[in-house]
């Protein structure tokens, strides 16, 4: 699909999509589930690297989305997710608490006229394991 991450770091992670004839809709633009595989990466990413780095075996899953379309996404899409820190917390209670956790992170795509296209919003479950 060319989806491809552009950046991660412990605050964010930044992933970007061409349109293109092969990911595209009827309507000749970017496919809404294409849209939807780029912007779980971004929080997936944040979720598998703040895991990594709490060096707990903790499981992880997707429980629940939903996504808003505002514009029409056409050329590239550029999805961010800015929740490190909101996840930081979620992880942290998972392991005091050896109990499971449940926490929304969103991830909105903006065209190269960082004018926003979509906003999707996922439900990511953590527990640690053992």
């Amino acid at each position: 699909m060319g989806i491809r991450v552009k950046t991660i770091d412990n605050a964010s992670c930044t992933v970007t999509v061409k349109h293109r004839w092969i990911n595209q809709n009827p309507f000749k633009s970017l496919f809404w589930a294409v849209q939807g595989m780029a912007a779980e990466l971004t929080t997936g990413a944040l979720v598998m690297s703040k895991i990594k780095e709490s060096g707990k075996n903790i499981a992880m899953l997707v429980a629940n989305n939903n996504a808003t379309f505002t514009k029409k996404a056409t050329g590239v899409i550029t999805f961010t997710c800015s929740e490190g820190a909101k996840l930081d917390a979620a992880i942290l209670k998972a392991i005091e608490t050896r109990e499971g956790q449940t926490i929304w992170m969103q991830s909105v795509g903006e065209n190269s006229e960082g004018i926003p296209v979509s906003t999707f919003n996922f439900e990511w479950t953590i527990k640690v394991r053992g």
